[in-house]
Formats: C-alpha cells, sequence, structure tokens
C-alpha cells in the first residue's frame, strides 16, 4: 500500500466518531496540558500529566487533572503502566451557587508504537480506569463507583519527510480517543458509550525531548437523555527525558 493511502487509513479510522452528531448543546472551551515521560532504567520509568480545563466560553477554571504512573517497558514500542488520577471539578448552579467534586482514580494501560512509512510515528493505547467519584457540594449520598475503557490512537506526520527518526522541526498530529462505561454505567450516563473526542494539531518538536503543539479537539459526550458537543482549543506540551 502507498504511503498516501495509508496516510488516508489512517485518518479515516482516527476520526471515526459516532454517526449521532445531533447534540443537543454545544460547549466552546480551552485547554492546556503538560505530559511528560522519563525513563530511569531499561525497564522502568514513570510519567505525568497535568491539565487544565475551562467551562464553556472560558468562564471558569472547570477541571484539574493530575495523573502520575509508574511505567515499565516490556520494549521500546511496547509499555505497561500503573497509575493514579486526581480529578477536581468545579461547577456553577442555575443560581449562580458554585459547585464541587472530586474523582480518585486508578487505571492501568498498555501503549503499543510503530512507524506507518517512513517517518510517520503511530501509537495505540488501552487503558482500563477504576473511578471514585465523591459527594458534591450539594449533596452528601450521590458518591459512586464505576470502570470505563478508553482506546486512543494518535499519528505524528513531520512536514519534513526525509529521515527515519524525526528529531525536529514542525508536525501534523491526528488522534482520536473513545470512551466506553464497562460497570455501572447507570450510575454514569446510563449507556455503554460515553464519549469520543477527536483532535488536530499543528505542533513543533524543539528536540528529541520537546514537543509544543496546538490544535482543535471536538468532544462528543452522551449524556442520560442528551448530547454535549464541546469545541475546544488546546495547548499542550509533551517532554521525553
Amino acid at each position: 500500500m502507498q504511503l498516501k493511502q495509508k496516510l488516508s487509513v489512517l485518518i479515516v479510522l482516527l476520526f471515526i466518531v459516532p454517526a449521532k452528531l445531533f447534540a443537543q448543546d454545544n460547549q466552546f472551551s480551552g485547554w492546556a496540558a503538560l505530559f511528560h515521560s522519563q525513563k530511569l532504567s531499561e525497564h522502568w520509568g514513570y510519567s505525568f500529566d497535568g491539565q487544565f480545563r475551562s467551562h464553556d466560553q472560558i468562564s471558569y477554571l472547570k477541571n484539574v487533572l493530575l495523573r502520575p504512573s509508574a511505567n515499565y517497558y516490556f520494549a521500546k514500542n511496547k509499555v505497561t503502566a500503573l497509575g493514579y488520577a486526581y480529578i477536581a471539578t468545579n461547577g456553577r448552579t442555575a443560581s449562580g451557587d458554585k459547585t464541587f467534586r472530586p474523582e480518585h482514580r486508578i487505571w492501568q494501560q498498555y501503549t503499543y508504537s510503530h512507524k506507518m512509512g517512513k517517518s510517520i510515528a503511530v501509537s495505540h493505547r488501552f487503558r482500563l480506569e477504576q473511578r471514585f467519584l465523591g459527594n458534591t457540594a450539594a449533596n452528601k449520598n450521590d458518591n459512586y463507583f464505576a470502570q470505563r475503557f478508553r482506546y486512543f490512537a494518535r499519528g505524528v506526520i513531520p512536514f519534513k519527510n526525509d529521515s527515519a527518526v524525526f528529531s525536529k522541526g514542525p508536525f501534523l498530529a491526528l488522534q482520536n480517543e473513545v470512551f466506553v462505561n464497562v460497570q455501572h454505567k447507570n450510575k454514569v450516563n446510563k449507556h455503554f458509550f460515553d464519549q469520543n473526542r477527536a483532535y488536530v494539531a499543528v505542533g513543533y518538536r524543539i528536540s528529541k525531548m520537546i514537543d509544543v503543539e496546538t490544535g482543535y479537539l471536538n468532544q462528543y459526550i452522551k449524556q442520560a437523555e442528551s448530547y454535549t458537543l464541546n469545541h475546544v482549543a488546546q495547548l499542550a506540551f509533551y517532554t521525553r527525558f
């Protein structure tokens, strides 16, 4: 298969969004993120990502996410991880009162990376997470536990395809992530399907260790009786040491 054909297939696969796109609510928000990974030895390392996400119209800071993990490298392109995540969710009631809900997660994942063509880097991530959602400020009896599975695929396409190792220069990033509820879906949104995130970005690789990118993320969220389509402007930094 020719490289252009492979790229076309990749783009189609990454942007498979659920067919039912009749969202009842459209939102516009901004996300900022830092993704860091560090190898300590041949087989061991750790990762951390911190994210800050606004509410609709960037009216206030809605989510703060802190997610560390311990990683085990079977090979350069095969990694497992065991991690923890803390998510703080701020909200507002119709009357303007502030709300807060904490969430703790334990998660396990497997990541497989490979090349497509000469220099297109593709990664696949499979993550299972156990979610412990705490009470809201308004309701002291609405905490619950649920499990969710996530599949993530990402491709990094250098603008200059002149080397097998991409170490510096501009690139295009395409990714998609699908979320499904595998336990206690009635506590979440009453559906197996939870959400989909499709993303396209333009970035610059400063060195083998640092990337910076900015792009558009389309977050399609299934709720119990409705749909939300969140249009997100994202700024992200990636560091690898």
